[in-house]
């Protein structure tokens, strides 16, 4: 099932394997360490192979769209909760090779866990079978989402920069104030400034807090 799970048969399993190692699962002995990687460099790896693989394959869905649209687009389709919900429907979580403690914490259900845990894979398709291997499985895995953009996303912050650029206004400052709750599942709050107002946000992720904030003070603005 793991093999297969993400439209890829592994020539070399290892590799899968440590694309689904948390680092909490890496010996602090530094022999041991040697022979168990975590998924970190993998995660790297695949970032930059999704942001090449939905780059293409947008600009070929939507070939009369503005670069502008299809960045917002894209934005959408990288972006940590998207990337946790597609670990959600592939099982990722069931997956991941979590130290004890850290399992018993719910650390390997955690969104940012689970989303770089998904771009780990991907790496580790890229590197065992090439750019196709990757593109099908990015084709497969992302295709719901893709479906369902019908328009450009709208991204408040975006927005706000822009709305504020065409009046000549200074770029609004983020701040984040607080962050609780454990590690696997802290809670942010964040504050957005700008024409003397204030927009908060509060979320599970900073990238979502920051969003939800200037869709407040965006509001806030334009009332």
């Amino acid at each position: 099932m793991i093999d297969t799970a993400f439209g890829h048969r592994f020539r070399r399993p290892e590799l899968l394997r440590e694309a689904l190692t948390h680092r909490s699962a890496v010996p602090r002995n530094p022999s041991r360490a040697a022979k168990i990687r975590s998924n970190e460099r993998l995660e790297f790896v695949g970032d930059r192979v999704l942001g090449l693989l939905v780059a293409e394959w947008l600009a070929e869905r939507f070939p009369d769209e503005a670069e502008g649209l299809l960045a917002r687009r894209h934005a959408d389709l990288v972006a940590e909760p998207q990337l946790a919900a597609i670990g959600a429907r592939l099982g990722v979580s069931d997956m991941l090779i979590v130290a004890p403690n850290e399992a018993r914490a719910g650390v390997g259900r955690g969104a940012a866990v689970v989303a770089d845990a998904v771009e780990a894979v991907l790496g580790a398709v890229y590197q065992d079978g090439g750019l196709e291997a990757a593109r099908l499985m990015v084709r497969t895995a992302w295709g719901e989402a893709v479906d369902a953009q019908e328009n450009p996303p709208k991204h408040p912050k975006s927005d706000l920069k822009e709305w504020l650029e065409a009046r000549g206004v200074a770029l609004p400052q983020f701040m984040e104030m607080s962050r609780t709750g454990p590690a696997h599942a802290f809670e942010f709050t964040v504050t957005v400034t700008a024409m003397g107002r204030t927009g908060t946000g509060v979320a599970s992720t900073k990238q979502m807090a920051e969003r939800d904030a200037a869709a407040d003070l965006l509001r806030q603005l334009q009332t």
